[in-house]
């Protein structure tokens, strides 16, 4: 009896020492986890841009026709978009594609059908803004100009944003080392960085005056267009951690 009793108490003391040490263990791998978060960590944020000449035009060109019937007045569309399409194709590399196309009737004041009216739009697209000039020219007898509007090719965009994406990094890195400096660091290092191209802008619209009847179109020379610029972006943003 004397034995179990011996044994009971040896094991039960045994216990002791490793749950002391098990606490000393716990609470030192708190203190490391502690000392892994004690750095500085600073948001940054770097914009960098550049204007960059609108090297790509496009110009909408619209026909209207009205008929008794709205297959009549399908038909004046179709054929007059066609023939748009046409004209565009001889002209070296222009893009040229319809858009909207619609029919509406007509009611006089007694809300009695009288006729249809309809739209279609051809829009073309080109680099050289002279040459897409002259097509609006040539189109403009049948159809009106409707808006035209100028814009960075994506090819170029693409290429510059290349170029800004060194730029804006730099800068990310510059303000980074202000940073440090202004909280007193030895040296800092990235945890994170993040860049936008902050999408594709609007195009710039040209405003356009009230279309000419098509007898004065055909005989006014081509116009003469100014692209002007784009702004492209590109931001760096992250997180540093200063030492």
């Amino acid at each position: 009896m004397s034995t179990l009793r011996f044994i009971a108490r040896f094991r039960s003391r045994s216990l002791v020492p490793s749950l002391a040490a098990l606490a000393t263990l716990t609470i030192a791998a708190g203190a490391g986890a502690a000392e892994e978060i004690r750095y500085n960590q600073v948001e940054l944020r770097a914009e960098v841009s550049r204007e960059v000449p609108n090297n790509l035009m496009s110009a909408r060109l619209t026909v209207q026709a009205h008929d008794s019937s709205p297959a009549d007045v399908a038909a004046v569309l179709n054929r007059a978009t066609a023939e748009a399409i046409a004209t565009a194709a001889a002209f070296d590399r222009v893009k040229a594609q319809t858009g909207q196309t619609y029919t509406f009737p007509v009611y006089d004041r007694d809300q009695r059908l009288v006729g249809w009216r309809g739209q279609a739009d051809v829009r073309v697209e080109r680099q050289d803004f002279k040459a897409l000039a002259q097509l609006a020219a040539k189109l403009q007898p049948a159809m009106q100009l409707g808006g035209i509007t100028f814009t960075i090719s994506p090819a170029q965009r693409r290429q510059v944003e290349s170029e800004l994406i060194t730029e804006a990094v730099e800068a990310f890195r510059a303000r980074a080392v202000i940073a440090q400096r202004a909280l007193g660091g030895q040296s800092y290092r990235i945890r994170r960085i993040a860049l936008d191209t902050g999408g594709t802008p609007p195009p710039r619209p040209l405003a356009m005056t009230r279309a000419a009847p098509a007898a004065v179109a055909a005989a006014a020379p081509p116009p003469v267009f100014e692209g002007g610029e784009s702004r492209v972006q590109v931001t760096a943003s992250g997180l540093i951690e200063v030492e």
